[in-house]
């Protein structure tokens, strides 16, 4: 117990100092093997890699495919053409809600995280600018358009939070439906009016809109594909998934040759845009494997069992035991797929026991770990919040805590909403 707790304590301080986990997780792993008695060198060798390993296998080509549908998107100006639509029809004097909004239909449609941060980042200066709101809040905005709601609440969505579920509980990506539904109103309308009420208070206290130091993102002559046709790739892959239940793979396949069907004109940039997206999502995949290793042996040393028992020994509902067990990894990873993917892989077996012995849906199962993925990931370590602040030329002390507010707080507050739905009967 104490080994796993200290494992658990060098991953999440070496990752909050910016160390990758590439590396990370398999000296955390050497710290849990050495105090469990485990063998170190096969404990790396077997136990470690081979939990690597299997997910790599199980979930590469949904982050491969995922990532270079995101790269089609934004290279070819279709994720732009949308941003640019949602943005103008809202209109600048609800700047905040235009700019979430666009990111959460791309991030709905199937576009990763960070493409979505490229794509609104430079909309969000105009439009901000336009309504004179502090440029601080612009991480919150996309954070809370990009990296709640959408990836971990709305039934259907192909983010990958929403899929590595479904291995575990035999569900589809629509699962629990109403408490994904409530969890996203809660998440949606809290963060938004959290916003409206900051932007006021901040222009209030007179603070206005500034200038970025580096404006190179902003090329607003840049021609953007038909909306409606820009469009079309995304709810390609929501309704292959969806309405006709194919697998994700086949799902975002679709979506890619559409994108390039439609941007015919364009086709030397294919084979750039593609390498660049399966590149990308090289590292992508061996950080979440890297964390599933890491599970793996934790899972493998003594004392898991004694820890199984103290997390399943969780008074109340057996879906706050699985809520809880997922925010921390997650915290703890800075990864809302790493965190899952150790939380599923250790102890999803036992969950689904759980699922069929007590008579609690395991579609209910499914959306808990989802959307409790989606909470304690975002801690100031989390890389798309870096990535985040990088791009927008904010640091942590100008607008973490906004971030906190609306990625952190409000969807842990979310998943508190959902458990209390199932515990009533209503998934």
């Amino acid at each position: 117990m104490f080994g796993i707790i200290l494992g658990l304590a060098v991953l999440m301080g070496l990752a909050y100092i910016g160390w990758s986990i590439l590396w990370v997780a398999p000296i955390a792993a050497g710290v849990v093997a050495l105090t469990g008695g485990l063998d170190l060198l096969d404990a790396y060798k077997d136990t470690y890699m081979g939990g690597l390993v299997d997910f790599a296998k199980s979930w590469f080509p949904v982050f491969m495919l995922g990532a270079i549908f995101g790269k089609l998107m934004e290279d070819t100006g279709m994720a732009r053409s949308v941003a640019v639509a949602l943005t103008k029809l809202i209109g600048k004097e609800r700047a905040i809600l235009g700019v979430l909004a666009s990111a959460a239909v791309l991030t709905y449609g199937g576009v990763s995280l960070f493409v979505v941060v490229f794509a609104v980042y430079p909309l969000a200066l105009t439009m901000f600018k336009e309504a004179n709101i502090p440029r601080r809040l612009i991480p919150a905005t996309v954070a809370l358009g990009a990296f709640t709601f959408t990836m971990t609440a709305v039934p259907g969505t192909p983010q990958i939070q929403n899929l590595i579920p479904m291995e575990y509980f035999a569900t589809d990506a629509m699962a629990a439906p109403f408490m994904g539904i409530a969890a996203m109103m809660v998440m949606a309308v809290g963060g938004y009016l959290y916003l409206r009420r900051r932007e006021k208070k901040l222009k209030a206290e007179g603070e206005a809109y500034t200038e970025p130091k580096d404006k190179n993102v902003l090329n607003q002559d840049a021609v953007t594909p038909n909306f409606f046709l820009s469009l079309l790739p995304l709810l390609t892959v929501l309704v292959t998934l969806n309405a006709f239940g194919w697998d994700i793979i086949v799902a975002l396949i679709s979506g890619i040759l559409l994108i390039m069907l439609l941007n015919l004109p364009k086709f030397k940039g294919f084979v750039s845009a593609i390498n660049s997206g399966a590149s990308g999502s090289v590292t992508a995949i061996l950080n979440t494997s890297a964390a599933v290793g890491f599970g793996t042996v934790v899972k493998a040393v003594p004392g898991f069992d004694r820890l199984t028992e103290l997390l399943m020994g969780i008074r109340g509902n057996p879906l706050i035991s699985e809520a809880v067990t997922v925010n921390i990894l997650a915290g703890a990873t800075g990864s809302a797929s790493g965190g899952l993917g150790i939380a599923l892989e250790a102890l999803g077996s036992r969950y689904y026991e759980i699922a069929m012995e007590s008579g609690i849906s395991p579609e209910a199962f499914h959306r808990i770990a989802s959307l409790a993925s989606g909470g304690l990931d975002a801690l100031p370590h989390n890389g798309a919040v870096l990535t985040l602040f990088a791009i927008t030329g904010m640091t942590h002390k100008d607008s973490y805590k906004d971030v906190f507010v609306v990625a952190v707080l409000i969807p842990v507050v979310a998943v508190a909403v959902a458990i209390l739905l199932a515990s009533i009967g209503i998934y």
